[in-house]
């Protein structure tokens, strides 16, 4: 196994993420910790725009809120997973609320990860 001091810039391959939050400090946040990281970042507020961001960004991976106020996460998953640009996209869903509360599980089939949103660290005013 290798160590931090062993490993290579480059070693991880840049990915094309988007960061689909309404909440604006959350979406600010992640994306700033995925450029951080070395990796292309779009984001989207609701998901209408995120619909139209996907299907021109062509991300490999969607960080995605299951709560939006305009529409479920998994109803853009399931739309974006079946498009032919973006059928090796991996979605992970991210949700404030715990997973009991997230719809029963139903939209896990088409999401790869599931993580808490308040495991997810915020960023101070002074980022």
């Amino acid at each position: 196994m290798a160590t931090v001091h062993q490993l290579k810039p480059g070693a991880v391959p840049k990915l094309r993420v988007l960061v689909v939050e309404d909440n604006l400090d959350s979406v600010h946040s992640m994306a700033m910790l995925v450029k951080m990281m070395g990796h292309e970042v779009q984001f989207a507020i609701n998901g209408f725009a995120a619909l139209d961001i996907a299907r021109q960004f062509r991300p490999d991976v969607v960080l995605l809120d299951i709560g939006l106020p305009d529409f479920s996460g998994y109803e853009i998953m399931r739309q974006l997973k079946y498009e032919e640009a973006l059928r090796n996209t991996r979605f992970i869903a991210i949700s404030a609320l715990p997973l009991s509360n997230t719809g029963n599980g139903h939209w896990m089939p088409a999401a790869r990860s599931f993580i808490p949103s308040r495991s997810i660290p915020r960023c101070s005013s002074a980022c």
